[in-house]
């Protein structure tokens, strides 16, 4: 890792075992997301590195519930995945103090885009196939941000100063019920929407039978909103691409609307 840093400015971390379930292999965690990072850091920093942005994960804080929480949520992960990148902050934060390194930890909601193959991209999908029922309205909120606000943000932070040693979550400034999230994608797909839903109450008693279906029904119909005000305030960043622009560049690379 020392001799692929040599000569090297800005080190963009952006690899990692990025299965979030609770039931996911805690070791493949430690060893990807916390000794990785570990690893690459300090061969960053001693190849004189002068940049170093690492791609956490909002999953690094504890669960919001029903709030909107900010970087100073209080209370730890629960997951290993997040205990993992929780881990990794502290030594990429560690480490700039030590070699005299620009670090920034950027705490990402869900990204989606053309080409993603996370929980959004799934979900589209299994619309687009006709077996993805329509959810309820249950009024939760979900924070989400697109692939190309990403970049914006990882572009700012490395190039300003005043990121230096600073954690940051990088969201959209809205968050969305998984309703209006299925919706969207139903309107972008140009498919008709639906009057009816499963009940909320059908979907929890499903969960409760099964471990792994729970964290599914979870993240369709429970909250996680996370707060990008910090970043708002400190650097001026804001995502700009809306949820409509958003899935249109991320439906169109994979399916032709009906």
């Amino acid at each position: 890792m020392c001799a692929a840093s040599e000569g090297v400015t800005t080190v963009f971390h952006c690899a990692g075992h990025a299965h979030a379930l609770a039931s996911s292999d805690p070791d493949a965690h430690w060893r990807i997301n916390f000794e990785g990072t570990r690893n690459l850091v300090e061969a960053a920093g001693q190849a004189g590195v002068k940049r170093f942005v690492f791609l956490s994960s909002v999953k690094a804080m504890a669960e919001p519930g029903d709030a909107c929480a900010s970087e100073e949520w209080p209370g730890e992960p629960l997951t290993a995945y997040g205990q993992a990148k929780r881990a990794a902050e502290q030594v990429v934060l560690e480490a700039g103090a030590k070699y005299g390194m620009h670090v920034v930890n950027l705490r990402l909601a869900m990204v989606y885009g053309r080409g993603g193959r996370g929980n959004l991209e799934r979900m589209a999908r299994a619309i687009q196939r006709g077996w993805f029922p329509p959810l309820p309205e249950t009024g939760n909120k979900r924070s989400l941000v697109h692939v190309d606000d990403v970049v914006s943000a990882m572009r700012l932070v490395a190039e300003r100063p005043a990121a230096n040693g600073r954690t940051y979550i990088v969201a959209d400034a809205q968050a969305y019920s998984g309703r209006e999230l299925y919706d969207a994608i139903r309107a972008v797909l140009s498919a008709p929407t639906f009057s009816w839903s499963v009940p909320a109450g059908l979907l929890r008693a499903a969960g409760r039978l099964n471990g792994r279906v729970g964290e599914v029904v979870d993240r369709l119909i429970g909250s996680a909103c996370y707060s990008p005000a910090r970043i708002e305030r400190e650097l001026g960043w804001r995502a700009k691409v809306g949820l409509e622009d958003g899935l249109q560049e991320m439906l169109s690379g994979y399916f032709t609307a009906t």
